[in-house]
């Protein structure tokens, strides 16, 4: 017999694998001081680009100043309880109520976290008998919902249609003999890429196949569309998009999120997602607090103009200076270089250290392992003097690697600027 802890002790995961050469500098790094562009790390002021704080409303006086009041008011304690036993109140069907109206759905159900949430609705929608076909780029959390799932499940190459056609004929086959229905599931935009999901292509295929669609739109809501009601708004399609999802975690700097579809679906849901259903509700301050995001979000254009002002400047500075910046079409900002992965670690550092600037980094296994993925996230509080800076940044570590001056080990660079190597 094995003892557990025995085999965790010498057990590498994935992404643990890194853990003796990034926990505390590339990993779990410290990000400290107010939530604003300029934060401090290991003791220095450095320009953040990964904060997911799309709008800028993080720090927002307006915001801070209800979340103060809410907070005081309320304390985190109440309401006590799940929804469904003793923590409804009418503040949160009021927060319900407005988020369904402004992505256009009949009604909405509010969630404690994002990622628990979707995977107890893919469990939801769906039985044995029904089959699910998503992205082969989805998200960990639609991933591990499908895993869930005890019927059959299709997965197609990213964002290809005739992929996506492929597995619904297989799947027709399936419901055929199981008399199930079909969910395909899908992202407004790829978080790591940027990438839109097809959903104009995607729905026009449900004519042809009667499937139904759930899209996760974390990095869609408030930043896409129009008026910021998500990718669906964006490609003309928000009412073929069956069910709408989407998190509080991005445009709206707060914890949760919600899930919006015909009012029918949302009453089932109500009393079947097993994480909200044995789940204390959502606190005071977080339902006021995003009350107060939603309006700004609706009020007031500035703020999403503002981070597509920083979002397009940086983009075309990136390009012109002939970075590969994939396919994205949303503030999700990554810059791959190719064939220098073992080089992550010393661009990283330079980054860092030499020139101040924050992002992710990102590696194998989330990219091939061939490629290294710089994720830049802009902000509607970043400016156009911190685009040019990073381009700057940049374009100096792209004349360094060609040059050959990250070729020497890491060691010399984490000697070089002072970086702990206990902790990195």
């Amino acid at each position: 017999m094995t003892d557990i802890f025995e085999k965790l002790r010498n057990k590498k995961s994935s992404l643990g694998q890194y853990r003796n050469v990034a926990h505390g500098y590339i990993s779990f790094p410290k990000l400290e001081g107010e939530i604003k562009p300029e934060m401090m790390f290991r003791g220095k002021e450095v320009l953040t680009w990964s904060l997911n704080n799309y709008l800028g409303l993080a720090n927002h006086p307006e915001v801070r100043k209800v979340d103060a009041e809410a907070a005081k008011e309320w304390g985190l304690a109440y309401p006590m309880g799940a929804r469904l036993m003793s923590g409804h109140t009418k503040y949160h069907e009021k927060l319900e109520s407005e988020l369904a109206a402004f992505v256009h759905k009949e009604k909405a159900y509010l969630l404690n976290y994002g990622y628990q949430g979707m995977v107890s609705i893919i469990q939801s929608l769906v039985d044995r008998n029904d089959v699910i076909v998503y992205d082969s780029e989805s998200h960990a959390c639609i991933l591990d919902g499908c895993q869930l799932h005890f019927g059959k499940r299709f997965v197609f190459e990213h964002n290809n249609m005739e992929s996506l056609k492929k597995q619904l004929e297989h799947a027709k086959k399936v419901v055929e003999k199981t008399n199930g229905g079909i969910l395909v599931i899908t992202e407004g935009v790829f978080g790591m890429a940027g990438d839109l999901g097809r959903l104009d292509g995607i729905v026009a295929l449900k004519k042809d196949y009667s499937f139904r669609l759930l899209v996760d739109d974390a990095h869609g809501f408030g930043t896409m569309g129009k008026t910021g009601a998500g990718t669906g708004e964006h490609f003309g399609v928000q009412d073929g998009v069956d069910v709408y999802f989407s998190t509080f975690a991005k445009a709206m700097a707060l914890i949760g999120g919600f899930v919006a579809a015909e009012k029918k679906i949302i009453d089932y849901l109500q009393y079947v997602l097993r994480s909200q259903v044995f789940a204390k509700s959502l606190p005071m301050p977080m339902v006021f607090g995003a009350l107060k995001r939603l309006d700004m979000l609706r009020s007031d254009s500035s703020h999403k103009d503002n981070l597509w002002k920083i979002v397009r400047a940086l983009q075309s500075g990136l390009k012109e200076m002939g970075f590969d910046i994939g396919k994205t079409n949303s503030p999700v900002t990554p810059v791959f270089i190719h064939g220098r992965a073992e080089l992550a670690g010393s661009m990283l550092i330079e980054l860092r250290e030499f020139h101040k600037i924050f992002c992710s980094v990102v590696v194998y296994p989330v990219v091939p392992k061939d490629v290294v993925m710089f994720r830049i996230i802009p902000t509607a509080v970043h400016t156009l003097q911190h685009v040019d800076r990073t381009i700057a940044a940049f374009k100096d570590i792209k004349e360094k690697l060609e040059s050959g001056y990250f070729e020497r080990p890491i060691e010399e660079f984490i000697m070089k600027y002072k970086v702990q190597i206990e902790d990195f």
